[in-house]
């Protein structure tokens, strides 16, 4: 009886067709289901919507024959129609409820997960060599390269040392509104995008589903054409300027000199390996600093890495985690991204480069929208289904982590040992925004009070018997003590409500 492969829409690259014992067969018919009920049930960005359809019809193109590919309204629905009952694998889901759904359904065989550098159960052996505790970013990403033998001399990391962030950690250039990298990769349309745009006009025009953002045109790569010609452009045009100023923000250049290969990544159009290799050769080459190298790999094979790992480790009940008790509902202006009803320029940019395109840098994220979510006390997964929800780049299991863990600090420390939260004067030294708005960063109380700046001293007070216990904080919160307008700041904080800053 012939054995299907059933491929999904993260899971579009050709590592995932690989023939192994661990593979599906060499001459599999591969099933892809476009499940309408994924739409129905959350309210995605449009743009994200447009992109994975795109990818996954770009995908069933490429295969030819060999793909059925299946609209339903349900994944269940469209296994059946494909195959009949006969037996079927999948390479391991990258979401628990997917996992779930694929062990719920007779005949389905999951094979080992693909698209990642380290083995489930090799993680696991390192997590539990710690007793589960300290299972810190910086010590998983030494053990990665060290294993893998990544920017590595021998025993020693290349260039003398692990971490380069103190030369990758530069403000943005003063006299410019842009960095003047050099632009990066833009796909262009085709028929295929078109039949997605009118087959999401055709839902929403039915109300069969409901859409945020803005769409088009598309700018992230949907096949492996596309990711491999977006990877080429970086490393050899932006890649070697991208560490000094990967953390610095500005206003009129959204992109900078990032590789915006997070969303190739996750739709399973890049493999981590082939990444993270050329880049080292781009370096060895001489084409590329190590700086520079250092925090791109950093940020695949450590951040990627850990938080994927972290997401299975944890376990399910960590998505409840809340430690702070925040539980605020999320505002409707952040919701609609409304950016126009944002006064602070830093988070009505942000939130109008989300609302146009989806992305946004991992500052912006961590540093406005996470930090103003984390000051106001909003629910942590709330917060997290808008990051899956909105970012073309966002999955679950990408998601949950760095909100839940490195953004809300809901669960306690066990992802980072700080709440990563700051007052204006970060914003300020680490981009351009400031300079023209109605908010001055150096103001906590009144009229031109900065909302991050008066946000995060209320946000220490409303925590202090927590934070001062921490060694990263202690510091911090005993500044509470210097403020001898800290009762008007804690009212005038209080009234703010939901309302836009």
């Amino acid at each position: 009886m012939t054995t299907f492969h059933w491929l999904f829409g993260d899971q579009l690259g050709p590592h995932y067709l690989s023939p192994g014992p661990h593979g599906p067969g060499p001459d599999a018919p591969v099933v892809i289901i476009e499940a309408l009920s994924v739409f129905r049930r959350r309210r995605f960005h449009r743009a994200k919507a447009h992109l994975v359809l795109s990818a996954m019809r770009h995908r069933a193109a490429e295969l030819g024959d060999r793909a059925l590919y299946v609209r339903a309204e349900t994944y269940r629905e469209g296994l059946r129609k494909a195959t009949g009952g006969a037996p079927v694998t999948a390479h391991h889901p990258t979401s628990r409820a997917a996992l779930r759904l694929t062990e719920a359904i007779d005949g389905v065989r999951v094979l080992p997960a693909r698209g990642f550098l380290v083995a489930h159960e090799d993680f696991r052996a390192w997590a539990d060599s710690r007793g589960g505790q300290r299972l810190r970013q910086e010590d998983f990403y030494r053990w990665v390269r060290q294993n893998h033998d990544l920017l590595m001399d021998g025993a020693q990391p290349a260039g003398g040392r692990w971490n380069h962030d103190q030369d990758n950690r530069q403000p943005p250039p003063r006299g410019t509104d842009r960095l003047g990298a050099p632009p990066p990769y833009r796909p262009r349309e085709d028929d295929i995008d078109d039949e997605v745009r009118h087959d999401l006009d055709r839902w929403e025009r039915s109300g069969e589903v409901a859409f945020v953002g803005r769409d088009g045109p598309r700018l992230f790569p949907a096949s492996r054409r596309e990711a491999l010609a977006a990877l080429q452009r970086f490393l050899a045009r932006r890649l070697a300027g991208f560490g000094p100023h990967e953390d610095a923000m500005m206003a009129a250049d959204p992109v900078m000199s990032h590789s915006l290969l997070s969303s190739s990544l996750n739709l399973g159009l890049l493999d981590p390996h082939e990444c993270v290799e050329r880049a080292e050769q781009a370096w060895r080459s001489g084409d590329a600093p190590v700086n520079s190298v250092e925090g791109f790999v950093r940020q695949i094979a450590g951040w990627r890495e850990y938080v994927w790992q972290l997401y299975w480790y944890f376990g399910e009940d960590y998505r409840h985690r809340n430690a702070l008790r925040h539980h605020a509902p999320l505002p409707d202006w952040f919701l609609e991204l409304d950016a126009e009803a944002v006064t602070a320029r830093c988070l009505s940019t942000v939130l109008a480069q989300v609302r146009d395109t989806g992305w946004t840098h991992h500052i912006p994220r961590l540093m406005l929208l996470g930090s103003h979510a984390l000051q106001r006390g909003w629910d942590p997964a709330a917060v997290t289904d808008w990051f899956h929800r909105c970012f073309v780049d966002g999955y679950d299991w990408v998601m949950l982590p760095n909100v839940v863990g490195m953004s809300q600090y809901a669960d306690g420390g066990l992802m980072t040992t700080k709440p990563y939260t700051s007052g204006g004067a970060y914003v300020q030294r680490m981009s351009d925004f400031c300079g023209p708005c109605a908010f001055r960063p150096t103001l906590r109380v009144g009229g031109t009070a900065c909302p991050f700046t008066a946000g995060y001293w209320a946000f220490l007070q409303r925590h202090r018997v927590r934070l001062e216990r921490n060694p990263r904080m202690a510091q911090a919160v005993r500044g509470l003590d210097r403020l001898t307008d800290l009762d008007a700041l804690l009212e005038q904080e209080q009234g703010r409500g939901d309302g836009p800053p």
